[in-house]
């Protein structure tokens, strides 16, 4: 095609223009977006929750929930799709684009094979059946870099970890070699090894294939690894698009800055402290009581009688300070939940021992159990989930004072107040129910509850996790706020190192149920004397597009070794 002045024009892949989505309530979910993404190009939708960008892709394969209305016009090759009756679309959908969807969990039919869930996609969209279809099923998985991909079809989804789950799905939307590929937060739920397998998986197929991407997500780390160009959504309209070294390099929008500021960053090579030892962190008196003690603590799960025991916990010993952060850090199976629960008691143990200011937990029974529970409290990773939906947020703060008859009915009532100031929620959130809240709201009203009985241990479960990336900022700065003022001791799980490394004083790095290295934060993000350490800090996805591509977790290496 070309111009009235003879210069060739390229017609994008996909052409989304003036793309406006709305439901029953006031505010459109998309309210103007126009996005191309062009032959082989990975082009990024970012913004947090809320600004349209799975709307803006579902909207592409016409997977809009029921009541959407959606205007303006999505183009494939010129083609125009939206409106499109369902018989039409399920032309496209598989064949030509295909989707690859957050969690994989429920992305995959539990009780079928992988092998037969292949094999579905490739009879529906296809018509490829028996020798010819396993024979393409093997070649699937072996594109994602299954191993052992002829025995893995024979596999249930629960047999396999996150990452191969992830890419068995990513097996099933190449099926049928679209043109396409709409990613919706694919690496979300994963740690941050197997986040940075699927990545450079990702643009391998790119490589390979010749496929396009637009990739939805709120991870700017991702963003700089991955992608081509970015789009940024703010409240369903396009702020900013740019090359994605323009944009890194020189933001034009306050909202891009905003996100890119919020990012929590590990220390480069310029930002270390010069011969970081441990013997910087402040000396403690010998008879000092610890907040939190494990001492040679030992989980098992399963059974000695069935003759399969499996350790989750295997000999750690582990101290926390008074008025100190401990982060635990590793990936999934490597015991940080089971440490976190082994602190409260929720964890029956199988040797060793667990002292909260002085006292053993476990030995400890009747009333002087109760009293040391009492001490500790929990912020979980859903805030949703931990908040009973039938209470007010007022009801939800005040019930561990209902729970131990703390003070009289105002007194409890005048602490809701104060705990609701203490976080920044103004108090007439009380009479609010948590789905009339936010994310980042509710897990100030979940950190609240737990500070309800002034715990001298707070266990911090992933608390951030599920939190856009400038709520999550919010959110850790007033975490660390509380912590400074209230001084209460706290154990931060997570598997995003620079989170931890945000707000922990002391860090413990786990594997396989065993602690590899541990000392400060400052020490072992600054300089890992562990293999493991060093591999997971050169797995974390850095929000710099110039450290990216095949060379990125290389560079990393080196700046971490220098």
């Amino acid at each position: 095609m070309t111009d009235p002045e003879g210069t060739t024009v390229t017609t994008p892949l996909l052409e989304v223009t003036d793309l406006a989505i709305s439901f029953s309530h006031p505010r459109p979910a998309v309210r103007s977006v126009s996005v191309t993404v062009d032959e082989g190009e990975v082009v990024a939708l970012v913004g947090e929750s809320g600004s349209g960008k799975s709307m803006t892709a579902r909207a592409v394969i016409g997977l809009l929930p029921d009541g959407a209305k959606a205007t303006g016009s999505v183009r494939l090759r010129g083609e125009e799709l939206l409106g499109l009756p369902e018989p039409e679309l399920i032309r496209y959908r598989g064949r030509r684009v295909a989707m690859v969807f957050q969690e994989p969990q429920t992305a995959l039919n539990p009780v079928r094979t992988i092998g037969w869930q292949i094999g579905e996609a490739l009879r529906a969209h296809g018509g490829v059946r028996g020798k010819a279809a396993r024979a393409r099923a093997v070649d699937l998985l072996r594109e994602v870099e299954i191993p052992d991909p002829e025995e893995r079809l024979g596999y249930y989804p629960h047999q396999l970890s996150g990452g191969q789950k992830q890419r068995v799905v990513l097996a099933l939307a190449l099926a049928n070699e679209p043109e396409l590929l709409l990613a919706d937060e694919p690496t979300t739920a994963l740690d941050v090894t197997v986040q940075a397998e699927i990545l450079a998986l990702l643009r391998r197929i790119r490589d390979r294939t010749g496929t396009s991407i637009l990739i939805i997500t709120h991870n700017m780390g991702v963003v700089a690894h991955l992608a081509d160009r970015v789009v940024v959504l703010r409240q369903g309209e396009v702020v900013e698009e740019a090359a994605t070294r323009d944009l890194f390099a020189d933001p034009r929008h306050a909202y891009t800055r905003q996100l890119l500021a919020a990012v929590p960053r590990l220390p480069g090579p310029d930002e270390r402290v010069h011969a970081v030892t441990d013997d910087d962190v402040p000396a403690v008196a010998a008879d000092a009581v610890a907040a939190l003690e494990y001492d040679d603590v030992r989980v098992h799960y399963g059974s000695r009688m069935r003759g399969r025991v499996l350790p989750a916990v295997d000999g750690v010993t582990l101290r926390l300070e008074r008025g100190q952060v401990l982060g635990l850090v590793g990936e999934s199976g490597s015991g940080k939940t089971t440490l976190g629960r082994l602190a409260a008691g929720l964890v029956p143990l199988a040797g060793g021992s667990v002292r909260v200011g002085g006292e053993d937990l476990v030995r400890a029974r009747g009333q002087r159990r109760v009293d040391l529970r009492r001490r500790l409290a929990f912020v979980h990773q859903d805030p949703e989930a931990s908040l009973d939906p039938r209470f007010s947020i007022a009801e939800a703060i005040r019930e561990p004072l209902d729970v131990h008859a703390v003070g009289s009915r105002k007194d409890r009532d005048v602490r809701v107040t104060e705990l609701l100031d203490a976080v920044r929620l103004p108090a007439s959130f009380a009479r609010r129910r948590p789905r009339e809240l936010s994310g980042g709201q509710r897990q100030r009203v979940a950190l609240a509850r737990a500070l309800t009985l002034d715990p001298e241990l707070l266990i911090a479960d992933e608390p951030t996790s599920a939190l856009d990336v400038s709520v999550q900022a919010e959110v850790l700065e007033l975490f660390a706020d509380l912590q400074q003022r209230l001084g209460f001791a706290c154990v931060f799980i997570s598997h995003d190192l620079a989170v931890v490394n945000k707000v922990a004083d002391q860090v413990a790095v786990l594997r396989a149920g065993r602690v590899v290295e541990s000392g400060s934060a400052a020490r072992v993000f600054g300089a890992p004397t562990h293999d493991y350490t060093r591999q997971l800090l050169a797995a974390v996805p850095v929000p710099d597009p110039t450290v990216r591509d095949a060379t990125g977790p290389a560079l990393r290496e080196q700046h971490i070794a220098s």
